[in-house]
């Protein structure tokens, strides 16, 4: 066996695998990417906000 028999095949089966995959669009891709950074960016501003209004809420409350 050749140092270089395993590794061979386990790349040989890795591009069968990747023949496999159903990829997505170009359309798709860029559809989810602007979903997700809506989405990002909705929550970190929700975040902020809740953090802005708990953090003077407590600095009031121990004053």
């Amino acid at each position: 066996m050749n140092l270089f028999d395993k590794p061979a095949r386990f790349l040989g089966e890795v591009k069968a695998e990747l023949g496999k995959v159903s990829w997505s669009s170009k359309q798709e891709l860029i559809g989810a990417t602007g979903v997700v950074i809506g989405l990002t960016a909705i929550m970190a501003t929700f975040i902020f906000i809740v953090d802005f209004f708990l953090t003077r809420f407590v600095t009031f409350m121990f004053r």
